[in-house]
């Protein structure tokens, strides 16, 4: 059995080898170590999104209450979802377009996700950028949000959340970008906007007042987004034999930060209330449609499904390493995280709510709003606040980082992969690399000017959020009806050598199908237009640039149509396009020999030599393949072959 083991892997690696050693072409990475590949999965997906968005989702739904919706989705969506990207990328052995040569008329897929990850890496460092400003602004005695006497600050600024100056003629400055609360009493009507937001809004922001006013290049943010790319390439410049060792840094270090934190946030006064509303179960909130498209959503982002970056990664693993344990301890540390998580914010909100006398309901937020304004806000009233904060935004920027690192990665991947003869050659890589961080800057300039805000929102909103759900619709279509689930399942068995449980089949021929189309018509019929909620009151996007959102949104799906219609003018038989292409002999099952496949069509038309020549067993053998083309996995017993 050993010796068939070592057959079979020899077997494996033997056209690798082969490319390698092509003139003056590099070497394709594979993980150094075992661990590198879940730590990559838990840096990657384990980010922002589980900080600032779940516990906000879970009180906003009903409590401990969301957490069954959340973990259903878990079970039937997230897992199966994941294990299919990584084990895709896996048996193939490339990312991208490459990586859906499984399903040629579906290989548009690979193009969709390449373009939903770049354009969230372009936006996604903007978080980065404004992170990097407030760490570098902690570093003082006094934190400049914590009071009013700057030249930022309006003369409605007010540090105790009570009452505002008033102005020469008894009354208070009615500038709307500053109102964030209107305190009445019999005689007089007063406004009050607090330094946090004042900073945010006036000083990092500069904000203007629409998205049909951009206004100007703040260079002090353009400074920060410089250097968040910056650190981003020099990380991952080198693939990911140096990303991996410095993810060993930034997806570890966050766990000690955030439990410093909670630590900190626990003896505040008002902790214990932050943890109830946290976590006060709701029933009856599961009857709204709306918890669960919002536990649907929460999955995808915080399993970072439908990106290819998962492909990607599962492309730089040894071909029998075992992902589906992976796939398992990953679940656990994503969803924990997200819980954990919840426990520090509401700790904060908690003891904000009680200094300001308010109801933790008021001062709840997500998303930038939770890191840039309440957070902020309230280490600005603990003792040693400059410590506190920069421990805070170090966390959030280790969390931001190794996310990004894989984002851009999983770019990289899909086009090294689809031209290694030309971009594995001498640096060419690393130039490439430059390139893409480079026009990803180029895009995100647009979101550090005075309007930069809401591109950013728009980016937010539109580029990756409904679409990927269908994406991930048409992968399960892909794999398990049309390259046949039973034949994925054999190849899973070929890398693991045993079997996996029926728990995933199931989930991929029909739960995993039906979550993804029912959060996707459920989202459809809760759609409205994107709003930016500022403390001085909602903005309504105009039109054209809704349009624009749009268009982002389809630049990406509408390709899946596009390639499918270009494969078939090129081939013109449709029953070719369903079958894999381009695969290797440990690949193979030993019912795909000497079947026609997509490359077999273009090469015929080039005169050059087909797979079915090239794998086909030779006629001395009596149609029985080779000893080096067999995979111990399967036996003679085994009935569920099934052919195209």
């Amino acid at each position: 059995m050993k010796k068939e083991d070592e057959s079979n892997a020899q077997a494996a690696v033997a056209p690798v080898v082969e490319l390698e050693e092509e003139e003056g072409v590099n070497k394709r990475e594979t993980w150094g170590r075992a661990f590198d590949f879940l730590l990559a999965c838990i840096g990657f997906s384990v980010g922002l999104g589980n900080v600032w968005r779940f516990p906000y989702l879970c009180y906003k739904n009903g409590g401990g209450a969301f957490l069954i919706p959340y973990f259903l989705c878990v079970i039937f969506g997230g897992i199966p979802l994941f294990y299919l990207e990584v084990a895709l990328g896996q048996f193939m052995g490339v990312g991208g377009l490459k990586a859906w040569n499984v399903v040629p008329l579906l290989q548009g897929i690979g193009m969709a996700t390449v373009i939903i990850v770049f354009l969230l890496n372009c936006y996604y460092n903007v978080i980065l950028c404004w992170a990097f400003y407030y760490m570098f602004s902690s570093f003082t005695t006094t934190l400049p949000w914590a009071t009013c006497n700057h030249d930022w600050n309006t003369e409605n600024c007010s540090e105790n959340f009570v009452s505002a100056p008033m102005t020469g003629n008894g009354t208070n400055s009615t500038d709307p970008g500053n109102i964030i609360t209107n305190l009445t009493d019999p005689n007089i009507t007063q406004s009050f906007v607090d330094p946090v937001t004042e900073y945010w809004e006036r000083k990092v922001l500069g904000i203007s007042t629409g998205v049909d006013d951009m206004g100007g290049i703040k260079w002090d943010l353009c400074l920060c987004l410089i250097f968040a790319w910056i650190v981003v390439y020099a990380c991952i410049c080198k693939g990911i034999k140096s990303s991996g060792k410095v993810m060993y840094v930034t997806a570890t270090s966050p766990y000690i930060f955030m439990l410093c934190l909670l630590i900190r946030n626990s003896l505040l006064d008002g902790a214990y209330d932050g943890v109830i509303f946290y976590l006060k179960p709701n029933v009856a909130k599961l009857a709204d449609i709306e918890v669960w498209v919002d536990a649907g959503t929460q999955i995808f982002f915080s399993y970072s499904i439908s990106l290819g970056a998962l492909t990607a990664l599962g492309s730089y693993n040894k071909f029998h390493h075992n992902s589906y344990r992976d796939a398992v301890l990953f679940s656990l540390t994503n969803s924990g995280t997200s819980f954990f998580a919840g426990f520090i914010v509401f700790t904060i909100l908690g003891y904000m709510a009680k200094t300001q006398g308010r109801s933790i309901e008021d001062v709840a937020e997500s998303g930038p709003g939770l890191a840039f304004i309440a957070y902020p806000k309230a280490v600005a009233q603990m003792p040693a606040a400059p410590v506190w904060s920069i421990l805070f935004f170090l966390m959030i920027i280790l969390l931001g980082l190794d996310s990004q690192f894989v984002g851009v990665e999983g770019v990289i991947t899909a086009v090294v992969d689809q031209y290694p003869s030309y971009l594995r050659k001498g640096y060419r890589k690393e130039i490439f690399i430059g390139v893409v961080c480079f026009i990803s800057f180029l895009i995100g300039l647009s979101m550090v000017t005075n309007g930069g805000m809401y591109v950013f929102q728009l980016f937010d909103y539109y580029s990756g959020s409904r679409i990927i759900l269908l994406v991930a619709f048409f992968e399960l279509i892909a794999i398990a009806y049309i390259y046949g689930v039973n034949r994925f399942l054999d190849n899973i068995e070929m890398m693991l050598g045993w079997t996996i449980l029926p728990f995933m089949k199931i989930c991929w021929l029909f739960f995993s199908p039906v979550f993804c189309i029912s959060i996707f018509v459920m989202s459809a019929i809760n759609y409205s237009e994107l709003t930016y909620e500022r403390p001085s009151g909602k903005y309504f996007y105009p039109e054209w640039a809704v349009a624009i959102g749009w268009t982002m949104a389809c630049f990406s799906i509408v390709w899946v149509p596009i390639i499918a219609v270009y494969k078939y003018i090129k081939c013109r038989d449709i029953r070719v396009l369903l079958r894999p292409t381009g695969l290797k002999q440990h690949q193979m099952r030993p019912c795909d020999y000497g079947r026609k496949t997509y490359d077999d069509v273009l090469r015929e038309r080039q005169g050059l030599p087909t797979t079915v020549e090239q794998y086909g067993p030779p006629a001395s053998s009596g149609g029985t393949p080779p000893p080096s083309y067999e995979n111990p996995a399967f036996e003679k017993e085994k009935s569920y072959f099934t052919q195209l």
